[in-house]
């Protein structure tokens, strides 16, 4: 008799789904070259989808607020025994450093025990995004800004933490803390450029090839 062999799709949950990031792992993920697919891809948002959002990609839209204990259990839990991998680019900032490691330990804290409080759990794999804050410090607390000595690039993977509060260091260890039930990957994105009406960033992308095409006429590069 032949093996049988794992027929077991993958099931997504992207958590802050109508992100920049969130937008572009929906759609790669549903690509017909996806690595690992067919995926099932459901998404998560605090707010309703808006009409931009390719709502057609995704398999179940779940809107919730993952600060709410009760309420991500009750919603995630029955979902555990098909939601395989989980892709973190959910976030939540405010002036105090504290106040971000209270608010973005709490969702991924609560969305990983929902999905992992059941016997039949088929959560195998959590990708966290983080970024350049990592090597930088608490850019967005004002008081702890003025403290922060800064770091020439390029940034090294292994470089060891600084001595401030960080909430990027506080989701590291929530993850490290399942490494004995899944495995994880963490990516620390610097600048994105992606599909958003509300990112500055994107600016940046016109202003490169305003560069070259200084460059390119040998005009002086003016802003």
């Amino acid at each position: 008799m032949e093996p049988e062999a794992n027929t077991r799709q993958p099931v997504a949950l992207i958590v802050g789904v109508t992100g920049m990031v969130g937008v572009a792992f929906t759609e790669a993920l549903k690509k017909p070259t996806a690595l690992g697919g067919p995926w099932t891809v459901y998404g998560v948002s605090r707010r309703p989808l808006p009409t931009w959002f390719p709502s057609s990609l995704l398999n179940k839209h779940i809107m919730l607020d993952t600060l709410n204990q009760q309420q991500t259990l009750k919603i995630l839990a029955p979902l555990a025994s098909q939601i395989t991998h989980v892709f973190w680019v959910a976030i939540q900032v405010s002036e105090s450093e504290e106040s971000n490691i209270s608010l973005n330990s709490t969702m991924l804290s609560n969305v990983l025990n929902a999905l992992t409080s059941s016997p039949n759990s088929k959560l195998s794999h959590v990708t966290l995004q983080t970024g350049t804050q990592q090597y930088l410090g608490p850019i967005h607390d004002p008081t702890l800004l003025t403290q922060l000595v800064p770091r020439d690039s390029p940034f090294i993977e292994d470089y060891p933490r600084l001595p401030f509060p960080n909430f990027y260091y506080a989701l590291e260890d929530i993850l490290a803390s399942y490494s004995r039930s899944l495995t994880y990957s963490i990516h620390r994105a610097s600048i994105i450029i992606g599909s958003s009406t509300r990112s500055y960033y994107n600016s940046l992308l016109t202003l490169a090839v305003y560069a070259l095409v200084c460059k390119h006429q040998n005009y002086p590069f003016r802003l």
